[in-house]
């Protein structure tokens, strides 16, 4: 990872967000923002599967709310918190993977809060699958038949995109790399990056890399990227990112 990428993308995304906060006003008034981690009930209802990360242990849904609106992430390092937007953005984002983890909730929930992105609560029950079906059907009218490289673990879509396309696949979770997903080797993020990058004609990326640090590995590298999730729905307007999601609420 480049260190001066990962730098400068996080402080552009919160100085723009505190710019945003001071256009509202936001940082004059004691909004209080709520967050806490949910249960996968909670997070993703029933989907009919038990392979998603959160349903594992793998990850937890942080959310945070805003004068009643919601926004949520993935993230591996979640955290309660209760204090105001000015108390969020004192934070250290660039290195401290909790403080990004609050951040980022915290951000989808004031701006969906101002009517300025919608998405930011994940789908449940059999949102995933027809999401999944969507993405595919976008990405045949988008592109045809491209070489469709997923980063990050999400089965309803490997399971659809790799009946329809070719895919690999990387991820982070070692328990995850190197076993067989619906038909799909799950590949290591790290090692196997580089060479899956070459191989693909586009990328179709987790926006939980927000979270982890590692959305800098997916920035500039000459080739389309389409985020996807609800992690990345704020940071995708404010910096201009390409985000996908078909079932989110």
């Amino acid at each position: 990872m480049n260190d001066f990428a990962h730098e400068q993308f996080y402080k552009t995304l919160h100085d723009r967000f505190a710019s945003l906060v001071k256009e509202h006003k936001l940082d004059t008034r004691s909004i209080e923002i709520h967050a806490r981690a949910l249960t996968p009930e909670e997070a993703i209802g029933n989907p009919g599967r038990t392979d998603y990360p959160i349903m594992t242990g793998k990850e937890q849904m942080l959310q945070a709310s805003c004068n009643g609106a919601f926004g949520q992430v993935f993230s591996d390092a979640p955290s309660c918190f209760t204090g105001t937007v000015a108390d969020i953005l004192d934070m250290d984002i660039i290195t401290d993977g909790h403080a990004r983890g609050l951040f980022i909730a915290t951000m989808n929930a004031v701006m969906r809060s101002l009517s300025l992105i919608e998405g930011t609560v994940h789908c449940k029950d059999d949102g995933p699958s027809r999401c999944a079906r969507q993405m595919a059907k976008q990405l045949q009218e988008t592109y045809g038949n491209p070489r469709v490289l997923q980063i990050g673990f999400q089965p309803a879509l490997v399971e659809t995109l790799g009946s329809l396309f070719p895919l690999r696949v990387l991820d982070l979770n070692p328990e995850t790399v190197g076993t067989l997903r619906c038909g799909i080797r799950i590949e290591d993020g790290i090692r196997d990056r580089t060479d899956a990058l070459r191989w693909a004609d586009m990328v179709l990326c987790t926006g939980s890399t927000l979270a982890n640090g590692t959305i800098v590995n997916y920035l500039n590298i000459g080739k389309e990227v389409i985020f996807f999730g609800t992690t990345l729905a704020g940071a995708a307007k404010l910096m201009g990112l390409r985000r996908w999601c078909f079932a989110s609420l």
